[in-house]
C-alpha cells in the first residue's frame, strides 16, 4: 500500500532511539523528510545520518529538551527551516518508558517525580503540538500521533498510568478541536516493546536471577496474547499508517500496539 507520504515533512520527538527512531525510519522509508528531536546532539547526529543513508531522504536532527518552551520553539523553527516548509506530521514520543524501571510505590511518590513525569510526557507533547499546529491548519492538513502506553489500561505503576491516561485525554481533546481544520490526532499504546534497551535489561535480570538470558527473554515475551515480542518496528508500521492520508477515518482514538492484552475487552 502506498501511504502517500512522499514529500511530507515529519517531526519525531524522542527520535534518536527506541520507538521514536523506529517510527522515523519507517516514515523516511515511505518517502517523508524527517526531523528527529531529542536532547543528545551526538546521538541525534548519528541517527539522522544512519536513517538518511538508509532511506535516501532528508533526515536531520534538532536538539531540545521538551520540558522547555523556548527550546521546543527554537527546535521546531529549526526543523521547519531545514526541511523547507511547515511540519505536516508530528509524532510525540519523547518520554522515558514506564515499563523497564521498577515504579515507586505510593509512599515513595514525590511531587518532584510526579511533576517531572507529567511535564515531559504530557506538557512536552503539548509544547510540540503548539508549535506545529498553525502550519497544519494553514494548509488544511496534518497528522499528530501521540505515543502513550498500555499503562493507561493497567495498574502497577500509578504515575505511569496517570501520565498515559492524560495523553489519551489530551489526544481526544486535540482531535475534536483540530479535526475541522483537517488536522487529525491519534494515540498509540505500546506494551513491552523490544528496543536497543532490551538486551541489556534481559542480561541484567538473568544475572540477578542466575538463569540463562533466553529464559528471561521468553518470560517477558509471554505477557501478551501473541506470546511474542513486539518490536519497535511493529509499532512504527502502525504509526506510519496513522500519519498517512489513508487514515482519514481515524481521529481521536487510541490504538493498542502491544500484541494484545490477555482477557481484557476494550470497546
Amino acid at each position: 500500500m502506498d501511504l502517500q507520504l512522499t514529500g511530507k515533512r515529519a517531526l519525531v520527538t524522542g527520535g534518536s532511539r527506541g520507538i521514536g527512531k523506529a517510527i522515523a525510519r519507517v516514515l523516511a522509508q515511505e518517502g517523508a523528510d524527517v526531523a528527529l528531536l531529542a536532547r543528545g546532539a551526538q546521538a541525534l547526529a548519528a541517527s539522522a545520518a544512519e536513517l538518511a543513508a538508509e532511506s535516501g531522504r532528508r533526515v536531520v536532527g534538532v536538539s531540545a529538551d521538551t520540558t522547555s518552551d523556548d527550546q521546543v520553539r527554537r527546535a521546531v523553527a529549526e526543523a521547519v527551516s531545514l526541511l523547507g516548509g511547515p511540519i505536516d506530521i508530528l509524532v510525540n514520543a519523547a518520554a522515558e518508558p514506564a515499563g523497564f524501571a521498577g515504579p515507586p510505590r505510593l509512599p515513595e511518590i514525590t511531587g518532584a517525580f510526579f511533576h517531572a513525569e507529567m511535564d515531559t510526557k504530557v506538557m512536552g507533547y503539548i509544547r510540540c503540538a503548539r508549535e506545529v499546529v498553525a502550519g497544519m491548519r494553514a494548509q488544511g492538513w496534518g497528522r499528530i500521533v501521540n505515543v502513550s502506553g498500555l499503562a493507561a489500561r493497567q495498574t502497577g505503576n500509578a504515575v505511569g498510568s496517570m501520565r498515559n491516561v492524560a495523553v489519551a485525554a489530551l489526544t481526544k481533546n486535540m482531535a475534536d478541536e483540530l479535526g475541522p481544520s483537517g488536522v487529525q490526532v491519534t494515540v498509540v499504546h505500546p506494551g513491552l516493546t523490544r528496543t536497543e534497551r532490551t538486551a541489556p535489561l534481559i542480561a541484567q535480570r538473568a544475572n540477578a536471577q542466575d538463569v540463562a538470558p533466553e529464559i528471561i527473554d521468553a518470560q517477558m515475551a509471554s505477557g501478551n496474547s501473541i506470546q511474542q515480542w513486539v518490536d519497535a518496528s511493529d509499532v512504527a508500521q502502525v504509526v506510519a499508517f496513522l500519519c498517512s492520508p489513508k487514515s482519514r477515518a481515524i481521529n481521536g482514538d487510541a490504538i493498542a500496539v502491544g500484541g494484545g492484552t490477555p482477557r481484557s475487552i476494550h470497546y
